[in-house]
């Protein structure tokens, strides 16, 4: 059974923004927004490493900084909009700054378990690829890695926010990890692959698989450090067991200065519903029946 998003509302809210301003074109300039509130933006000094964003109270007055140090346009684009997803949300100002002044300190990029946190994400990713736009350039964009980078540069959102929003959104079956090292950071999966049963989903902190291209890839620090990009075929049983041997593709790219990997799996063609029922109604018709 496949649980319910409970943080779609927070993508949907900014999406409700996107089209409540006008805006019908990709991409969404979060800057331009927090401006039209009167919301000061400013980037941080690139030495300055230690979180991804801050909102800033004073009073009615607020102001958002973001870091600069990846040097990564998409980056900086979903911090200014996480930080606006602290600023539009119901119950966030409140939550995340105590009193009339002070200052929120963001780390975004789906990895944190706080609750505020989490929806923020999920706000900016609406916001940057909110779905009446995203969906259209999803199907000029083709598949795998190489659909990504284009939805990634039409957006002007990084690879990792990209990748995951494509899987929010698409009909395809495709799944993408993002790795440090030999260890999963997440997983994310479409709702097509979901529905393949006798899988396991892959958790925080585990293991990459040791056979799969990612594992080989992921040894050679320069892979990511020099953004390498790999396409390989794989099975779908190396990543995530089960019954089915599934041929699939696995493109993998070095995120640069991020210091992660992304991959992604797609090229997978699930086997129909029916012709497991098809295929039991075979049997049952060929099976002999005896009078007792």
């Amino acid at each position: 059974m496949i649980k319910a998003d409970p943080y779609a509302f927070a993508a949907i809210a900014a999406e409700q923004i996107v089209k409540g301003l006008g805006l019908n074109a990709l991409p969404i300039n979060p800057h331009a927004i927090a401006q039209a509130r009167e919301i000061v933006v400013q980037g941080k000094p690139v030495e300055d490493k230690g979180c991804s964003g801050m909102l800033v109270r004073l009073g009615n007055d607020f102001a958002i900084a973001f870091a600069t140090h990846l040097q990564n346009e998409g980056f900086e684009n979903f911090s200014v909009a996480h930080e606006l997803g602290h600023y539009f949300l119901p119950g966030h100002v409140e939550a995340v700054i105590q009193g009339e002044q002070g200052m929120h300190v963001s780390r975004a990029g789906f990895n944190s378990g706080d609750r505020y946190e989490a929806e923020a994400d999920r706000f900016a990713a609406g916001l940057l690829m909110p779905r009446h736009l995203y969906f259209p350039a999803i199907e000029k964009a083709g598949s795998g890695l190489a659909a990504i980078e284009k939805l990634a540069d039409l957006c002007r959102t990084s690879l990792h926010a990209t990748a995951i929003r494509y899987t929010q959104c698409t009909r395809d079956p495709i799944a993408i990890i993002v790795s440090r090292g030999g260890i999963i950071d997440h997983c994310f999966m479409s709702e097509a692959l979901k529905q393949l049963d006798g899988i396991d989903w892959l958790k925080k902190r585990e293991g990459v698989p040791r056979n799969t291209a990612t594992f080989a890839f992921n040894q050679v620090s320069t892979n990511i450090e020099h953004g390498v990009r790999l396409e390989e075929v794989s099975n779908i049983q190396h990543w995530f067991g089960g019954k089915r041997r599934i041929e699939i593709s696995e493109d993998v790219v070095g995120l640069g200065r991020y210091g992660k990997t992304l991959t992604v799996l797609y090229d997978i063609d699930l086997p129909e519903p029916e012709d497991e029922e098809d295929e039991g109604n075979l049997i049952e018709s060929w099976t002999p029946r005896f009078k007792r």
